[in-house]
């Protein structure tokens, strides 16, 4: 098996060993779902066809965005790059013969994957139960859906990533962890749809990496939005964020270097 291959696994089966810290997770989620859909549920009545979206699609919205939160790891961290950085044990990952940043997005890919299963399903399947979501029933949309999905997954991970690596420049990153999950939990689509958003400012909000995190591929879900430029917009800031984040581990790995590491 390749390695990147065996790293996916080996991600995938390490956060599988805290299977009730995943059940409490999939059921804080859906509690929250219950309680957002009922407050989505009240505004969309009062304000029917707001940001295109009817009281179904919002709803569905809820709770797409409920299943996204782990496998996006949207309030930060999931990366044991910080604490490796602070210890000094990221010079022997530096001086691995494979890319740290793809050895990393690897064991990144099967956290998601995990946490997908076992948090994210269960709160889209309770909405399932207590309320009408979409459900689409063509498999081109599934397909588009599930390409967004795995396209997010590699834009939160490119995101989160640089700001592991803030790290090596900084005393203490937990201003950065801060601002980081309050625009990752702003601007990403989490908490109201970013169609919410008037004018320039929600044409700027779009435009942001932490859109396709969450915003797209749920719009890709309702069927929305164009798939391709939806996906080409997606797959763009995957590759500037990888890039960002090959060119920082060149960096960290100048700077061990010069240090002595």
């Amino acid at each position: 098996m390749p390695l990147y291959a065996r790293l996916v696994r080996y991600g995938f089966r390490k956060h599988a060993t805290y299977v009730w810290a995943a059940v409490a997770g999939a059921f804080t989620n859906s509690v929250f779902g219950v309680l957002r859909a009922y407050i989505l549920i009240a505004l969309w009545q009062a304000r029917p066809g707001l940001a295109g979206y009817d009281v179904i699609d919002a709803v569905t919205f809820c709770f797409i965005t409920q299943a996204f939160i782990g496998p996006m790891q949207l309030f930060g961290g999931g990366l044991t790059m910080p604490e490796r950085i602070r210890s000094g044990d990221i010079a022997l990952d530096l001086i691995r013969p494979a890319s740290l940043q793809l050895w990393s997005l690897a064991e990144d890919v099967g956290r998601a994957a995990y946490l997908f299963l076992v948090r994210g399903i269960p709160p889209m399947l309770l909405g399932l139960v207590l309320f009408d979501i979409v459900v689409p029933g063509e498999p081109g949309r599934w397909l588009a859906f599930l390409t967004g999905f795995a396209i997010a997954v590699v834009v939160s991970f490119g995101w989160r990533y640089l700001v592991a690596l803030s790290v090596c420049w900084l005393v203490d990153d937990r201003g950065v962890a801060i601002l980081s999950m309050v625009m990752t939990t702003f601007f990403s689509g989490m908490l109201l749809p970013l169609h919410l958003f008037p004018g320039w400012f929600g044409d700027f909000a779009r435009s942001l990496p932490f859109a396709a995190m969450v915003q797209s591929a749920t719009d890709l879900y309702l069927g929305k939005v164009p798939v391709l430029e939806t996906l080409a917009f997606q797959a763009f800031w995957a590759v500037v964020l990888l890039g960002l984040g090959a060119l920082g581990t060149r960096a960290i790995r100048h700077k061990v270097v010069i240090q002595g590491g």
